[in-house]
C-alpha cells in the first residue's frame, strides 16, 4: 500500500514527464497485484478456518473490487484500513474459536483418562477380593466338617456376589458419568459451531452455512427455492450518513426478515447488502411469499448516524429461482441472481418513467 501512495503522490507532482509516464504505467499493475493478493489472503482464510473464513473472504473481495473500480489516496488509505482492522478481527475470532474447540476436546480426553483411571483401581480391588474368596474356596478342600465346609462356601459365595455387584454397580456409574460429561462437551462444541456458522453483523445464518443447506436440499431431490435480496442504493446510504449507518440498517433490514419468514425457512447474508432464502415449497407458494415479505421489509427505517436519527425509504430487488432437477448450487444461486438483477433494472425503469 506505501508503494501504491507513492505512485499516486508521483503522478500529481512528478515534475519528469518519462518518470510520470512510468508511474502510470506502473501504478495499475501494482494495483492489480494487491487486489489479487487480497483475493488470495481471503481464500487462505478459508481454507484456515472454514466456519469463519468466508466472512473475511467477502470483505476482502469487496475491498478488491472497490480499489480496482476507484484508485485515489483515499480508497488506498480506507484498504489499507480495512485489511488490518478485519485480518485482525478474522484473527482474533479463529485464535478463540480453535481455543474453544482445544480445550473441550481437551477436557474430554482428560475425563476418559479419569474414568479408565477409575475403572482400573475398581478392577484391581474387586480382583483382590476374589483372590481371598478364591483362597478360601481353596482351603475348604482340607477341612472335614461338612457344616464347616458348607458355611464356608455360602460365606465365600455372598463375598464374591458382593464383590461382583459392587464392581457391576461401579462400572456403571462410571460409564454413566463419562456420558455425562462427554455429552456435555458435545453440546459445548456444538454451541461453538452454531456461533461460527452465523453472520457476525446481522446474526442471520452465514453464506457458508447457507451453502451447506443448500447443497443438503439438492441431493435430497426435495422441492425448494433460492431468493436473493438486494438492498437497493445501499451504497448510497453508506457514502451518505457513513458505515455505521449502513451496519445499522443491515441489522434492522435482517430483523425484518427474520420475523416475516417461517422456522424452516433459511435465511442467511450472502454478502454486502445481499441476502438469501432458502424457501422448501414450489415456485407458486414461493413467489406468492417473496410477494408479502416484500411488502414487509421494505418501508421506512430510521438510523443514527449522529445523535439526530434520520429517516430512509428502503426498496429491495428480489430475484426467485426454483430448483431444478440435475442442477448444481452455483446454477441455481446464479439463476436467481439473475433474476434479482432484472427486478433492479425494471424498478430502475418504473422510478425513471415516472419521474
Amino acid at each position: 500500500m506505501i508503494s501504491i501512495k507513492r505512485y499516486l503522490d508521483q503522478e500529481q507532482t512528478e515534475p519528469d514527464e518519462h518518470d510520470a509516464s512510468e508511474t502510470k504505467a506502473l501504478l495499475p499493475v501494482t494495483v492489480a497485484a494487491y487486489c489479487s493478493a487480497l483475493v488470495e489472503m481471503g481464500n487462505c482464510g478459508l481454507d484456515t478456518c472454514p466456519a469463519l473464513g468466508e466472512e473475511l473472504k467477502q470483505g476482502l473481495d469487496k475491498l478488491s473490487e472497490k480499489l480496482s473500480e476507484e484508485v485515489s489516496c483515499k480508497t488506498v488509505e480506507e484498504t489499507e484500513t480495512g485489511v488490518r482492522d478485519q485480518l485482525r478481527d478474522w484473527g482474533q475470532r479463529t485464535a478463540a474459536h480453535y481455543r474453544q474447540q482445544t480445550s473441550a476436546v481437551k477436557e474430554i480426553l482428560l475425563a476418559m483418562a479419569r474414568t479408565a483411571e477409575s475403572v482400573g483401581e475398581r478392577d484391581k480391588r474387586c480382583a483382590h477380593q476374589i483372590l481371598e474368596v478364591t483362597t478360601r474356596l481353596q482351603g475348604i478342600a482340607k477341612l472335614e466338617d461338612l457344616t464347616e465346609i458348607r458355611e464356608s462356601i455360602k460365606r465365600s459365595a455372598s463375598e464374591l456376589k458382593t464383590s461382583i455387584d459392587r464392581m457391576t454397580a461401579e462400572g456403571k456409574a462410571a460409564i454413566y458419568k463419562l456420558k455425562a460429561e462427554v455429552e456435555t462437551y458435545k453440546n459445548r462444541l456444538e454451541e461453538a459451531e452454531e456461533i461460527a456458522s452465523r453472520d457476525a453483523l446481522t446474526g442471520l445464518r452465514s453464506r457458508l452455512a447457507v451453502e451447506a443447506r443448500i447443497e443438503q436440499s439438492l441431493q435430497s431431490g426435495a422441492p425448494f427455492c433460492v431468493a436473493i435480496i438486494d438492498i437497493d442504493k445501499f451504497k448510497w446510504v453508506n457514502d451518505k450518513y457513513g458505515h455505521l449507518a449502513g451496519d445499522e440498517l443491515l441489522k434492522q433490514f435482517a430483523a425484518e426478515l427474520r420475523s416475516s419468514c417461517r422456522s424452516t425457512d433459511t435465511i442467511g447474508r450472502w454478502g454486502g447488502d445481499e441476502f438469501i432464502l432458502m424457501l422448501h415449497c414450489d415456485i407458486a407458494e414461493a413467489t406468492a411469499k417473496v410477494d408479502r415479505l416484500r411488502k414487509w421489509v421494505c418501508g421506512n427505517y430510521k438510523v443514527r448516524p449522529s445523535a439526530v436519527p434520520v429517516k430512509l425509504r428502503v426498496d429491495a430487488s428480489i430475484g426467485l429461482a426454483e430448483r431444478q432437477a440435475g442442477e448444481t448450487m452455483k446454477e441455481l444461486v446464479g439463476r436467481a441472481d439473475a433474476e434479482m438483477y432484472r427486478d433492479k433494472a425494471a424498478s430502475r425503469r418504473n422510478r425513471n418513467h415516472r419521474a
